[in-house]
């Protein structure tokens, strides 16, 4: 369903529907079981809907509970775009959805979600509504949310959520919207904004600073001005955060074909100057536009390709440009490789198996470019090198057989637009990046 589509059907307002009142065309009301009336507009998006998350919905549904589709899903359908995953959050408890559906499991320890499990390896993730930790529920000027292990109803579930975009619940039997916290407006705006205080939402968990990223990217929205400035100023706060979650959110910045505009975006707003200064400081002294056209090259790959793109090949091309500059000239290359991760995995807990695969790439890579590959190229690294050496090429205007001096000046192709100098102020719109093909 396309923006203008949907859009269509739904009328925007202020005001939350009036318990009691049934204007034509709409629906109005607070579901059962809840304590503050949501927006709520119909909205048909049955086609579209996976027909087994339609199913878990409606048989929790009547067996008594709340249960709504939630979070991405609802967000892409609006957006037109396909969603990887349907959830739903339910007022069911984990044992009685693991009751209700005995093609299931219980998972996770922090907090108990439900699979339910359908064939091909499908997975409809089922949680229960919770809520945010109450005021109080962290020692003295601490905002870090370390537990937040406590059932709620749907609007406190809807609050707890970090953007307005995620916050929307799509009601199956209804075939409605229910909006608490403003997602519909910023749907139609395509605008990234935190339900809450900015400042507060990250310092709460900094990570939501690279989800703001990502959304921004992958769903061609704007940041908001006042999101903008708060993680501008919150930025610092990610050294507070998980390393095994940064490194996976770094990973989901280069996924889904928006590594370019996303990792614009990191830099345009320190972010790299926190988590990867040795890439900040390559891009801001060398003024590098081979690096966002092997972005682009790598967008480009992630969606011509059937399969998905590996991790390794991902976290090469992202370090590739300061890498080949820290081994140029260097008689060791693999040993100048791996002292230049070093850091970069305590940062971010890389693991091992990537930081050495990535390192042995970048070692080999004047051999391939040579089309020396020898006995590298049949070891299960040498695909990898080989789509990592293609992409590189490519981003020189090279076909992939020419040779490229490791370090050297690229060859001369269509200039890429690539901000020549790093900006510090905050520009009207932080929508995209200028140098973003669209």
């Amino acid at each position: 369903m396309t923006e203008g589509e949907w859009t269509a059907r739904v009328s925007f307002s202020d005001e939350p529907a009036a318990p009691g009142a049934t204007p034509a065309g709409e629906l109005v009301g607070p579901p059962l079981g809840t304590e503050r009336a949501p927006i709520v507009r119909p909205v048909d998006l049955e086609e579209q809907i996976d027909a087994d998350a339609a199913k878990v919905v409606r048989r929790l549904a009547r067996s008594g509970f709340e249960a709504y589709l939630v979070g991405g899903c609802v967000r892409d359908l609006l957006l037109g775009k396909t969603p990887k995953d349907f959830d739903v959050a339910t007022s069911a408890r984990p044992d009685d959805v693991r009751r209700i559906f005995r093609n299931s499991r219980i998972i996770g320890r922090r907090f108990r979600l439900v699979h339910v499990l359908f064939g091909g390896n499908k997975v409809i993730e089922t949680a229960t509504f919770r809520r945010a930790p109450r005021e109080g529920a962290r020692p003295g000027d601490d905002l870090l949310i370390r537990n937040d292990n406590v059932f709620g109803e749907a609007y406190e579930d809807a609050e707890r959520r970090d953007f307005t975009i995620n916050g929307l619940f799509y009601d199956v039997e209804r075939r409605c919207l229910l909006d608490w916290v403003g997602g519909l407006r910023d749907v139609e705006a395509r605008a990234v904004r935190t339900i809450g205080d900015p400042t507060t939402r990250f310092l709460e968990d900094p990570v939501r600073m690279l989800r703001a990223i990502k959304f921004s990217a992958r769903c061609d929205c704007g940041i908001s001005p006042e999101v903008y400035d708060a993680v501008v100023a919150c930025r610092g706060a990610l050294a507070m955060a998980a390393k095994p979650r940064l490194f996976e959110e770094m990973l989901r910045l280069m996924r889904g074909g928006a590594a370019h505009r996303s990792m614009w975006l990191a830099w345009e707003l320190g972010i790299l100057d926190v988590l990867l200064p040795e890439l900040s400081s390559h891009l801001s002294d060398c003024e590098d536009t081979v690096f966002w056209r092997l972005m682009t090259e790598l967008d480009r790959h992630t969606a011509e390709v059937s399969a998905p793109v590996d991790d390794v090949t991902y976290w090469t091309t992202l370090l590739l440009e300061p890498m080949l500059e820290a081994c140029a000239g260097e008689e060791d290359r693999m040993a100048a490789a791996a002292d230049f991760l070093e850091p970069i995995i305590d940062r971010l807990n890389v693991p091992r198996r990537i930081a050495d695969a990535v390192a042995r790439i970048v070692s080999v890579l004047p051999r391939l470019e040579r089309g020396q590959a020898g006995r590298f190229g049949r070891t299960p690294l040498g695909p990898l090198a080989q789509e990592v050496q293609r992409l590189s090429a490519a981003s020189r205007g090279r076909a992939p057989s020419e040779p490229v001096v490791a370090g050297g000046p690229a060859a001369p192709v269509e200039p890429a637009a690539a901000p020549k100098k790093r900006r510090r102020r905050r520009p009207r719109s932080a929508a995209a990046s200028p140098h973003d093909d669209g």
